[in-house]
C-alpha cells in the first residue's frame, strides 16, 4: 500500500522538488506496471459488481443481459485504458494516470446504466461515491469541479428528465442479499481508498522530512569546504562582516587570525597529496576541538585558514593561538607516515573602530608574513 501511494504521489513530490523527474526507461516501465495495477483492481470491481448483478438477475429483478454488459462495458474500458498506457500515449501528461478523464468516463458508464437497468440503480449510484472518492485523492480542485459537475448534471438528467424508477430491490432474501452486497462493497471500497488516502499522507509527509533534509545537506555544501568540513571562502567573509557589523553596534572588540600550514607545498611533495588532504582535515578537526562555540573556523585559500575570535583583546587573541599553535604541534603526525611533522604560522590582529574587512585581513596577512619570516611555527601580532 505505502509503495502504491507513493507511486500514485509522485506528480505532487515531483512538483515540491522542483519539476518533474526524469524518465529513465526502468521508471518509464514502472509506471506502466502500476498503472496495470490499479486497472487490475478496477477490472476486479467490474467482475465483482456483475456477479451482484447476476444474482439480482437470478432474484428476476434485471436480467443477465444487464450483468454481462456491465462487465463487458466495464473491462472494454479497462482494456482500451490498459492498450493505451502500453504504447505509451499516458506519458504525454503531466497525470500520467489520467485520473480525471478515467472517472468522468465511469461516472457517464455508471449514469449510462442507471438510466438501462434502473431497477438495479442503487448498485451504479452507490459506485458514484467510489469513483468520485477515487477521483478527489488525485485530481485538482478545478478537475475535481468538473468531474463534479459531469456527475450532477448526469443525476439531474436521469432524476429530473426522466421517470425511471430508481431501485433499491428488497422483495425476495435474493434481493436483499443482493443489496447488502452492494453496501458492504460501497463501505469496503471507501475504506480502501481512506486507506490509501492516509498511505498518501504519510507518503507525502516522508517525502517532505526527505526534501527538508536534502535542502538541508545542500546548504551545508553550499558553506562547508568539503575537504576539510569548515566553512568555506564565501561563508566565512560573510561571517567575518557580521562580526565587523556586530561590533560596530556593540562598541565591542574582536579579533582575528589568518593561519598557515607550514612547508605544506613540502608535506605534498614528499608525502602526497593525500597524506596532505589528511594532515588538513585532521588540522581543521584539531581547531574545531579547540576553539569556543562562538568562535568561526574557516578554509581562506589553500592551506590558508581564518580564525574569527569575538570579544577577545589582541593579547587574549595571541595566547588561544599559542595555545593552538602547540597543539597542532604535540600532535602524532607520524601516524600518516613516519617522520612527518606539521606546525602552523598565525597573524593575529583585533578590529579598530570603523575598519572594514579589507584593511583588517591586509593587517593580519602582513602579521602572518612576519610569523613565517621570522622561521615559522609562531604567532605574530600586528
Amino acid at each position: 500500500m505505502g509503495s502504491a501511494a507513493s507511486s500514485f504521489l509522485a506528480p505532487i513530490t515531483g512538483a515540491l522538488e522542483g519539476g518533474r523527474p526524469k524518465l529513465t526507461a526502468e521508471r518509464l516501465a514502472r509506471r506502466a506496471k502500476q498503472r496495470r495495477q490499479i486497472q487490475s483492481m478496477i477490472g476486479s470491481c467490474f467482475v465483482l459488481d456483475a456477479v451482484v448483478l447476476l444474482v439480482y438477475a437470478h432474484a428476476g429483478t434485471t436480467s443477465v443481459a444487464v450483468a454481462t454488459g456491465y462487465a463487458l462495458t466495464g473491462l472494454t474500458l479497462v482494456a482500451a485504458y490498459v492498450l493505451l498506457s502500453e504504447i505509451g500515449f499516458h506519458e504525454r501528461f503531466r497525470d500520467h494516470y489520467l485520473v480525471a478523464p478515467q472517472s468522468a468516463i465511469n461516472m457517464v458508464n455508471l449514469l449510462m446504466f442507471t438510466y438501462i437497468a434502473p431497477e438495479a440503480g442503487v448498485l451504479f449510484l452507490c459506485n458514484l461515491f467510489v469513483v468520485f472518492g477515487f477521483g478527489a485523492l488525485r485530481t485538482s480542485a478545478r478537475q475535481t469541479a468538473v468531474i463534479w459537475t459531469v456527475m450532477v448534471l448526469g443525476l439531474a438528467a436521469l432524476f429530473l428528465w426522466t421517470d425511471k424508477p430508481i431501485g433499491m430491490p428488497t422483495g425476495t432474501m435474493p434481493d436483499r442479499l443482493a443489496t447488502m452486497l452492494v453496501f458492504a462493497l460501497t463501505i469496503g471500497r471507501c475504506m480502501f481508498l481512506g486507506i490509501f488516502s492516509s498511505s498518501m499522507q504519510q507518503s507525502l509527509y516522508q517525502s517532505g522530512v526527505k526534501l527538508k533534509e536534502a535542502y538541508r545537506r545542500i546548504e551545508e555544501l553550499a558553506e562547508l569546504d568539503e575537504l576539510t568540513g569548515a566553512f568555506n571562502r564565501r561563508c566565512i567573509m560573510r561571517m567575518l562582516e557580521e562580526e565587523i557589523a556586530r561590533c560596530e553596534r556593540s562598541g565591542s572588540t574582536s579579533a582575528i587570525a589568518l593561519i598557515d600550514l607550514d612547508h605544506f607545498k613540502r608535506i605534498n611533495d614528499t608525502y602526497g597529496h593525500p597524506i596532505g588532504d589528511e594532515a588538513l582535515r585532521t588540522f581543521a578537526i584539531s581547531m574545531f576541538a579547540n576553539i569556543r562555540s562562538i568562535d568561526r573556523f574557516g578554509r581562506y585559500g589553500g592551506e590558508e585558514f581564518l580564525l574569527v575570535l569575538p570579544d577577545l583583546s589582541q593579547e587574549d587573541a595571541g595566547r588561544a593561538l599559542e595555545r593552538l599553535r602547540r597543539i597542532i604541534a604535540d600532535l602524532d603526525w607520524s601516524a600518516f607516515s613516519p617522520g612527518m611533522q606539521v606546525t602552523i604560522s598565525a597573524g593575529v590582529t583585533t578590529l579598530r573602530p570603523n575598519e572594514t574587512s579589507d584593511t583588517l585581513l591586509a593587517r593580519a596577512d602582513r602579521a602572518l608574513y612576519t610569523a613565517k619570516a621570522r622561521g615559522r611555527n609562531r604567532i605574530a601580532s600586528a
